[in-house]
């Protein structure tokens, strides 16, 4: 039996409301629970299944070339699969992220795009 049956990850923003109408409203994680208090602000957002993936450098750097060209992610990058990746992308560029890279057809067969989210975290957005 596995000991861990959930994955969260927790993201500190500087702008609480950016970072939710990025992540809630414009790529649509749906709000499971509001934390908030008089001492601050927090919110569970559905993300689907989660796993973990772990990378050495030389991997890391050889995912950013064929993502975005050269090495640009830092410890931390999100991954999630969507519908479109490249229509995604394009919605996240409306509500504030920034275009690291077009998208792209990976060795592995996934049409990748990679954006920066206002908060600063890279998302690569895949689709099968």
């Amino acid at each position: 039996m596995a000991n861990v049956t959930e994955l969260r990850v927790a993201l500190t923003v500087k702008d609480f409301g950016q970072a939710l109408a990025f992540y809630r409203d414009a790529l649509g994680l749906e709000q499971l629970a509001d934390w908030s208090s008089e001492s601050g602000r927090v919110v569970v957002l559905d993300a689907g299944r989660a796993t973990l993936e772990l990378f050495d450098d030389a991997q890391a750097e050889a995912v950013d070339a064929i993502e975005a060209g050269r090495r640009v992610s830092g410890t931390v990058r999100l991954a999630m699969q969507v519908a479109d990746s490249q229509d995604m992308a394009q919605r996240l560029v409306a509500a504030g992220a920034v275009q690291v890279a077009p998208p792209v057809l990976t060795p592995w067969g996934d049409r990748n795009a990679r954006v920066q989210a206002p908060d600063g975290m890279q998302l690569t957005l895949f689709t099968p």
